[in-house]
């Protein structure tokens, strides 16, 4: 035999299993991480006390202004995200919520993510001189180009290291006119510049650390726009010689500039 229930009992105890659902989500492990504005690194200038790029075997030039490189930082693989966390930095401009598989890859642990970053970065790396040394139409065997940036990893300093080579080896013209230009984009080496994801707190990192410019991949000219800090023009690019054509005009003045 069974009792009936009143109309307020009978919604509390349906209630139970929707509170207790609810207290257990919000504090179980979530598949996210917790991303916000990371370093920013002067390709032009020196990391650490060494030079980000060295070049021998052809004649460089001195440079004015700055390059920089971005990034992001995230939660570590290991780091444990709850519901309250994710909640707490849905309402946060300076903080975004991503998959974990799209800022680590899956199945790994940390020392097998960290050496990946950097064989990530060491073909980047290589992608980005090769790309600068077509561009220019030098030959690689009689340059040699050694890139440094400490604590970084990943891919999306590609399009940077490949403009600040350009300007080394680039004999006439500055490519930054003076100012602080910043920028993220993977290359390969025929010089196409791919998206690279996060690029909303990456423009909060540019702003924070004096720069004017933002180069973006295009694709990427929707989530850039999203969270863009005032005072940050954004420029899309979708190659290599693109972005060259955009800095040297806007450092003459003349020609177009894209814009998102």
């Amino acid at each position: 035999m069974f009792s009936r229930l009143t109309r307020p009992r009978a919604v509390a105890v349906c209630a139970l299993p929707v509170v207790a659902l609810l207290a257990t989500a919000a504090f179980a492990p979530l598949p996210f991480s917790l991303t916000q504005p990371g370093l920013t690194a002067d390709v032009l200038g020196e990391n650490r006390g060494e030079p980000v790029i060295t070049i021998s075997g052809a004649p460089t030039r001195d440079t004015s202004g700055e390059l920089r490189m971005t990034t992001i930082e995230a939660t570590s693989p290991d780091t444990d995200v709850s519901l309250g966390d994710v909640i707490g930095a849905w309402f946060r401009t300076d903080e975004a919520v991503m998959p974990r598989d799209s800022v680590y890859p899956s199945g790994r642990s940390t020392q097998e993510i960290e050496q990946y970053n950097t064989e990530q970065m060491k073909e980047s790396q290589d992608a980005a001189t090769q790309a600068a040394l077509n561009y220019l139409d030098l030959n690689d065997k009689d340059i040699k180009v050694t890139l440094k940036l400490a604590d970084v990893g990943g891919p999306s300093a590609g399009l940077l290291f490949s403009l600040g080579i350009v300007d080394k080896l680039g004999g006439d013209g500055d490519l930054t006119g003076g100012r602080t230009i910043a920028g993220t984009g993977t290359i390969d080496p025929a010089g196409k510049v791919g998206a690279v994801g996060g690029v909303s707190l990456k423009t909060q990192a540019a702003k924070r650390d004096g720069a004017t410019i933002f180069l973006v991949p295009k694709e990427e000219c929707g989530d850039a726009k999203a969270e863009l800090p005032k005072g940050l023009r954004l420029v899309p690019v979708t190659t290599l010689k693109g972005a060259v054509g955009a800095l040297e005009s806007l450092e003459s003045g003349k020609g177009d500039v894209p814009s998102c």
